[in-house]
């Protein structure tokens, strides 16, 4: 489940209304698995998944969305910039 308290998730919703003018969905998906592993092992992480569109993932048919990549770049590089400093 997602840590609704989460600043990386609340910095990033906030990034993604800002910049598209829409909340973004939150949602456990099978992309996120890693985030589950390394939460198991590293409980006080706080850890995002998201990317661009994948297809077919982790298989031979896997693809990508090429149109999705350049938003999730800008999107990124947008986020990058509006994490706050750790006191």
């Amino acid at each position: 489940e997602p840590n609704t308290n989460s600043d990386i998730l609340n910095t990033m919703k906030e990034v993604y209304n800002n910049k598209y003018g829409k909340v973004p969905e939150v949602k456990v998906i099978h992309a996120g698995l890693e985030c589950g592993i390394l939460g198991a092992t590293y409980p006080n992480w706080d850890m995002i998944s998201f990317g661009p569109t994948i297809r077919f993932p982790h298989s031979p048919d896997e693809k990508i969305k090429i149109e999705t990549v350049g938003k999730f770049w800008d999107y990124l590089v947008e986020t990058l910039k509006n994490i706050p400093a750790k006191s």
